[in-house]
């Protein structure tokens, strides 16, 4: 089992800047892939960003270049930092994990870019 647990949303004006974190608990060392989905209202949860054990990052094609995901094996936990906001980036961004098969979730946390 692992418990997933997000903070460093808010509300930042077009441009600004925010840090997601995400800490994982439980069963670390079965923690292969990390990763950050956000769901708009009215869209589908989509993929922005993961880092797998070994490093490797994937990141959605309309943030490249914005955002940077990174990741503490050790400490079991996974950072967003967003640069660049727009206002399409409004959305509650979930943190998740995948572990012996399963995929875990956070609870997910608002950000909202608007002036």
């Amino acid at each position: 089992q692992v418990q997933l647990e997000e903070s460093g949303g808010g509300l930042v004006q077009p441009g600004g800047s925010l840090r997601l974190s995400c800490a994982a608990s439980g069963r670390l060392f079965t923690i292969m892939y990390m990763g950050w989905h956000r769901q708009a209202p009215g869209k589908e949860r989509e993929l922005v960003a993961g880092v797998s054990t070994d490093g490797r990052t994937d990141y959605a094609d309309s943030v490249k270049g914005r955002f940077t995901v990174s990741r503490d094996n050790g400490k079991g936990t996974i950072h967003l930092q967003m640069d660049g906001l727009k206002p399409e980036d409004t959305a509650v961004y979930f943190c998740n994990a995948l572990s012996t098969g399963h995929y875990y979730w956070g609870q997910g946390t608002q950000v909202t870019v608007s002036s």
